[in-house]
């Protein structure tokens, strides 16, 4: 209410010990929330107190985009991407520690920190491409839970699309019964997506040797059509809004602002959360690949929908003697639990860059529907305009993970940069040298692939 303030509404937003131009706290309602116990407490006791975020944060990591490249770069490649998949998680690891260091130390989500580092042009022009990417997420999300619907319950595809929206009031719904339910809701459906694809490949049994062979990189990856997917790889698992999204939810937790030593112990706690979590996503993404690799490597049926693989895992003639309509009916679940989950993340996230960027202040319900909008007038429209083809909704999807790759880099830069800088982040906390050049080589070579992929796709249009 107007005129009454909160311990965090008093709490000012610092920059290494000054108050932040942003004027504003990150994802205000929940800023400083949770409670935390104070440095030299037990291990699992500060665990548990931070455990929560990097949650949210790994579901964007196994979301229906990451579905479509993995099992896509299983059936198509076999068992050679999954080397993608293990040097995109170490990245992954290491941009969200930057991440959840930023929020931690400066008391500001990456989002604000741009707005406050750079130009108004520049930010103009970052804020553009990080809202086109979180539309390129929200559209995976949306056109993920929108075929569940359709394979579980036979719902059209356009009103699937536009059920979507109530995710928006399912979240309102779940932050009034507080965010530490809404953090194990999200932790509940990862496990669940992991057991159901555990079992699933356990019944597929894939060839051992050529697994462990998949994880060592090779020169074939640099081919056009491997480049692609691994792109769309890349692009899935290292999702920009995750950076933005990190560095807000950390500040969730109440240690103390001005304590140099309090913020090293959230730090460290912290990255423990997110690379465990991390970890989970890594096996999940890796799961997807074992099972279109072992399942359907080699065949020449299309499975490039969601719809043929529900269909394939039911069809003996292609899943073998393992085929049963349980196994397609898990295959929906775990897909809608994936599209559930990650409705919560987008919009978070979309809150997060709304107001970061351009301080839009408006009211809860209003702001979290605006994002989702974005996401699902488009989709609607494609919908319509294919006449609900799931083949050319997959197609979307494919796109916009490879999209997201290429956007990447606006999100890493800067990062990398502020985490790097002594008088951002302080002499304790700024990256050491070799976590930067880490940090700018994986920018480099991210930057080079995608300038490399842009020039083989004009090349073919000619």
């Amino acid at each position: 209410m107007p005129g009454l303030m909160t311990k965090s509404d008093r709490r000012p937003s610092r920059i290494h010990g000054l108050v932040s131009p942003t004027n504003g706290l990150s994802l205000q309602e929940i800023n400083g929330t949770i409670r935390t116990p104070k440095p030299g407490t037990g291990f699992w006791r500060s665990l548990a107190s931070f455990s929560g975020p990097g949650a949210l944060v790994a579901v964007g990591y196994m979301d229906p985009g990451n579905w479509v490249t993995s099992i896509g770069g299983g059936s198509q490649f076999g068992y050679g991407l999954l080397s993608v998949i293990l040097i995109s998680s170490l990245i992954a690891m290491l941009l969200q520690y930057m991440a959840l260091k930023l929020g931690i130390v400066t008391g500001m989500d990456l989002a604000q920190a741009t707005r406050a580092h750079v130009s108004r042009r520049v930010g103009i022009v970052l804020w553009i491409v990080t809202e086109l990417a979180i539309m390129a997420t929200d559209i995976a999300e949306v056109i993920g839970a929108a075929i569940a619907l359709h394979l579980l319950f036979g719902i059209n595809m356009v009103v699937g699309v536009l059920l979507t929206v109530l995710d928006v009031f399912l979240l309102l719904f779940l932050m009034q019964v507080g965010f530490r339910k809404i953090e194990a809701i999200v932790a509940t459906l990862i496990l669940t997506i992991m057991i159901v694809f555990i079992y699933e490949v356990y019944l597929a049994g894939p060839d051992m040797p050529k697994v462990f062979e998949g994880f060592v990189p090779t020169s074939d990856i640099l081919q056009p059509a491997q480049l692609t997917m691994a792109l769309g790889i890349v692009g899935a698992t290292v999702m920009p809004h995750n950076l933005y999204l990190h560095s807000a939810l950390v500040q969730s937790r109440d240690y103390d602002r001005a304590d140099d030593a309090s913020k090293a112990h959230a730090v460290k706690f912290a990255t423990w959360d997110s690379n465990l979590q991390l970890s989970a996503a890594f096996v999940v993404n890796c799961l997807l690949l074992l099972l279109g690799a072992a399942l359907f490597f080699g065949t020449t049926q299309d499975l490039s929908t969601f719809g043929s693989l529900y269909s394939a895992l039911k069809d003996p003639a292609l899943a073998g003697s393992i085929a049963s309509p349980v196994l397609s009916t898990l295959f929906a679940v775990a897909l809608l639990a994936s599209g559930q989950n990650s409705t919560i993340t987008g919009t978070l996230s979309g809150q997060v860059v709304m107001e970061g960027f351009i301080r839009m202040r408006v009211p809860l319900w209003v702001r979290r529907l605006i994002t989702r909008l974005i996401a699902v007038i488009p989709v609607v429209a494609f919908t319509i305009i294919f006449g609900g083809s799931e083949h050319m909704l997959d197609v979307l999807l494919v796109d916009t993970q490879v999209f997201l790759s290429i956007a990447l880099p606006v999100s890493m830069v800067p990062l990398v940069w502020f985490t790097s800088s002594k008088r951002i982040m302080g002499e304790r906390f700024a990256n050491p040298r070799w976590v930067a050049a880490l940090g700018w080589l994986a920018a480099g070579v991210l930057t080079l692939l995608n300038v490399n992929l842009v020039m083989q796709t004009v090349t073919s249009l000619f």
